[in-house]
């Protein structure tokens, strides 16, 4: 037995390296824009020649065409693209959303300044959306990320071991969220400064995404025994805090792994994040149902588990039962 267990440490320790290598630094080192949605403005002879060029960059920009700078404006704003190139009688005008993603505006700054040069302009960038001076690069947010995955995971391990069952679970699980999205908007948002959104709404979401981990813990758990706890932990370490793209953007990272990170609560968070943050709510439909969608289902199967334990111990005649009766 001990000889078997010597090989299976020695066989799952590399394999669990590899995987966790892969699941990290394969999409940070194929961080490139994949269709990423960005805007052109202005009259359309004049717009023909920066739409050439950004074709050029294959599979790597979905272009969205724009009467003027007004409406390019209010499609950033709403979330619908990452920047656009406005053509003015003065030159090209590049704007961007650094809240949206540090790294796309600087991408964005690189290819049009680049593209622009080469035929001779300048072209003059404004930052539309701007990050908070706190935090300019993005940082505090993206590692915002992991923090609420791991209290996720711990809130429902800890109610799983606790024995905790049915409404007493749910109330725990519902609990320890909030405290924890209130908690963690008075340190993001009131002492550091690096949410500057509705505050109330930064720690519905920041309790939401707790939730969301916690609830599918405890529930996967409750109907799979303490397993369910290390795969929700390794789906969404090993693969939702990679796949998030919340350091640079979805649309940066291979496919299908942007989208599939977008389905997993440290994906969804972030985005969410951002835009009751930095854009008044925009896009946060998509983001917000799928968390809710893991925590109703996670707190389903949490009552679902209790319910079917108790029929089986009604079910299950105890030793008193099963001893024959003597007759007579």
């Amino acid at each position: 037995m001990s000889t078997r267990r010597m090989i299976a440490v020695v066989v799952l320790v590399p394999l669990l390296a590899a995987l966790a290598l892969w699941a990290f630094a394969w999409p940070a080192a194929r961080t490139a824009p994949r269709d990423l949605p960005l805007g052109v403005a202005g009259p359309s002879a004049a717009t023909a020649q920066v739409e050439r060029g950004l074709r050029q960059h294959e599979g790597a920009f979905e272009i969205h065409r724009y009467a003027d700078e007004a409406a390019a404006r209010a499609a950033i704003e709403d979330r619908t693209v990452y920047g656009a190139v406005v053509v003015t009688p003065q030159g090209p005008e590049l704007l961007t959303a650094s809240a949206a993603s540090p790294v796309v505006a600087q991408l964005l700054q690189q290819t049009v300044t680049r593209q622009t040069a080469a035929g001779g302009a300048s072209v003059r960038t404004v930052d539309v959306v701007p990050a908070p001076a706190s935090d300019p690069r993005g940082a505090a947010l993206s590692s915002s990320v992991l923090p609420l995955a791991l209290s996720g995971i711990v809130a429902g391990a800890v109610v799983t071991l606790l024995g905790l069952r049915g409404v007493r679970a749910v109330t725990a699980l519902i609990v320890a969220a909030a405290l924890a999205g209130l908690i963690a908007a008075a340190l993001a948002h009131s002492w550091l400064g690096v949410l500057t959104g509705n505050w109330w709404a930064e720690a519905g979401t920041l309790a939401l995404a707790t939730l969301a981990v916690s609830a599918a813990v405890a529930g996967l758990a409750a109907l799979a025994g303490p397993a369910g706890i290390g795969a929700v932990a390794f789906l969404v370490m090993f693969l939702g805090n990679p796949f998030s793209g919340a350091a640079s953007a979805p649309r940066l990272l291979p496919e299908p792994v942007g989208a599939i990170g977008q389905w997993l609560p440290p994906g969804a968070s972030a985005t969410l994040l951002r835009s009751v943050s930095f854009f008044d709510g925009a896009a946060a439909t998509g983001p917000t149902l799928t968390l809710t969608w893991w925590a109703a289902l996670g707190l389903g199967a949490v009552v679902l588990g209790n319910t079917l334990k108790s029929r089986t111990r009604h079910a299950t005649p105890t030793a008193d039962e099963r001893a024959p009766t003597p007759v007579g």
